[in-house]
């Protein structure tokens, strides 16, 4: 009887340190994050808020969640902008695969109010709604292998762009209902991104080259996922600085991807040669 007891105390504690382990860890990192980010904010004199969309993995069972840009992140970013005094500089690290263009803007404007310098840190990539985020910077930092992207809206998981394509390649008799519809939300959607991004970008550069970086960004010229490199953003005019402050790099490893069972990657550390 009392090795029953013994092995259900040994379940019992194995099991809630399972439940418990990820939750205290998660705690930990918490607390390096807040102190990092605190001394991010002494060396820069700075205000540092983060955006970070990684694959986390959640809840007992450890299924992994995709992140992007919502409205939750905007009703959660907006007020810490706001109480941010006036002068104060923003530093906004921003890591996402994009998301709704709406919470997106919403961001953005916020961002474009701020009387103080705003400078968006993009240490890996900021897709779609995140470029849309950077162009409301005084001020983007990439890395050597840091990527922007194209901010066209896409439709149904398609490029709202193909469907106005369609719709002018072909005679109007041979084009489906259907796609006619998606055209002409697809001509509003483009024609709203545009507006918006003019909106961002219309005050720090010429009208005319304004147009044309909105143009190239939202008119479809790309596929969705296409890399923007550092180099690019400063040919379409973009103010783009190279390099990611140490501090900041530092900070990002606070964010670890969820460890797989098999990871994809594995090397050793490199050793110093003698």
């Amino acid at each position: 009887m009392g090795s029953v007891n013994v092995n259900l105390i040994v379940f019992l504690v194995f099991f809630a340190a399972t439940i418990l382990h990820p939750l205290l860890q998660a705690q930990y990192l918490a607390l390096r994050r807040a102190r990092q980010i605190a001394a991010i904010e002494r060396e820069r004199g700075s205000r540092v808020i983060t955006m970070i969309h990684r694959q986390e993995t959640r809840a007992l069972l450890g299924f992994p969640i995709s992140r992007m840009i919502t409205l939750e992140d905007a009703q959660q970013i907006i007020p810490a902008i706001l109480e941010t005094p006036p002068d104060r500089p923003i530093d906004l690290v921003l890591h996402t695969p994009g998301g709704m263009v709406l919470a997106a803007m919403q961001i953005a404007r916020a961002l474009k109010a701020h009387r103080g310098k705003v400078t968006v840190h993009v240490p890996v990539y900021a897709m779609s709604g995140g470029t849309l985020l950077a162009l409301a910077a005084n001020e983007i930092t990439m890395g050597t292998f840091s990527v922007l992207g194209p901010i066209d809206p896409q439709l149904v998981g398609l490029p709202a762009a193909g469907f106005v394509e369609v719709k002018a390649q072909k005679p109007i008799a041979e084009v489906s209902d259907i796609t006619l519809l998606l055209a002409g939300m697809g001509e509003k959607a483009i024609s709203q991104v545009k507006r918006g991004a003019l909106e961002l970008i219309g005050d720090r550069m010429p009208s005319d080259k304004s147009k044309a970086l909105v143009d190239k960004l939202a008119g479809g010229q790309w596929t969705h996922d296409y890399a923007l490199t550092q180099s690019e953003a400063l040919a379409l005019g973009l103010d783009v600085k190279a390099g990611i402050p140490a501090s900041i790099m530092e900070l990002m490893t606070l964010y670890p991807q969820p460890v797989r069972q098999h990871p994809s990657i594995e090397f050793l550390p490199l050793r110093p040669t003698r």
